[in-house]
């Protein structure tokens, strides 16, 4: 693999693995946009995390993974597996991730 190269994924390209872990892919179907929303408020929620937890502020750090959660959730990461779920139950899991989350 080279240095541009993504992580591998499994052959059904439900998972990607990094490490040699196993974590669920984000959903193939959502719109690049949608998703790359989804992203930038992942990688926030994540900076938030480690700025509570340099700040020692248990309540921030549980905000702030809670907004990891729904993020993931909505990428299609955590919850229902995105490949169990209709379109339309696809698509209302991002919508309502970014309505929360924006």
């Amino acid at each position: 693999m080279g240095a541009d190269a993504g992580p591998e994924h499994s052959p059904d390209g439900r998972f990607i693995i990094v490490g040699g872990r196993r974590w669920r892919a984000t959903d193939p179907d959502l719109p690049e946009d949608v998703a790359a929303r989804l992203r930038s408020h992942l990688m926030a929620a994540r900076r938030a995390v480690a700025a509570a937890r340099r700040a020692e502020d248990p309540e921030a750090e549980r905000a702030a993974r809670a907004r990891v959660h729904l993020s993931k959730v909505a990428l299609g990461e955590r919850g229902t597996p995105w490949w169990e779920q209709s379109e339309e139950e696809r698509r209302a899991r991002w919508r309502k991730g970014l309505a929360e989350l924006d």
